[in-house]
């Protein structure tokens, strides 16, 4: 399975359709699913940073676990799928945790088994979770030898 833990819920419609259109891409190739927590925002950014750590262990997934970060190592879509096939043909999972506007916490960063990012510039968390919905099923299609990914 493959689970993508993210913060914020969308609030148009268009954005959501989006993002439901490939998350149901990417369920024909691979049982994904989204979970999305509520950001803290009552306290300074390092105790927001250590509640929302708490919330995302509760829902890491025993797999392979990649946390999105600027400051991660950055691919190319062709390197991307290739991360996508290594990781599922030795774990049965693999969680992308994407922070909140406070950003991810340092011990989870730390206890991730990789860091990957997608550019060096800030995106609007609803924005990145399309993006980075896309990217994994560009990712598939790559995979299989698929036409889309030009």
């Amino acid at each position: 399975m493959i689970r993508i833990i993210t913060f914020g819920e969308f609030k148009d419609k268009a954005s959501k359709a989006i993002a439901d259109d490939f998350l149901k891409r990417i369920n024909k190739y691979h049982k994904t699913e989204i979970i999305t927590l509520k950001e803290e925002t009552k306290k300074t950014i390092k105790e927001n940073l250590a509640i929302e750590r708490k919330m995302i262990e509760k829902h890491l997934c025993k797999g392979y676990v990649i946390a999105l970060d600027k400051e991660g190592t950055q691919h190319d879509s062709m390197a991307f799928s290739e991360v996508i096939n290594k990781c599922l043909n030795h774990h049965a999972n693999i969680c992308f945790i994407v922070g909140s506007s406070n950003g991810l916490d340092p011990e989870l960063k730390k206890n991730s088994n990789a860091i990957i990012s997608f550019s060096k510039m800030t995106f609007p968390h609803l924005i990145f979770r399309v993006m980075l919905l896309e990217q994994v099923y560009r990712g598939f299609k790559i995979l299989n030898n698929e036409r889309y990914h030009k």
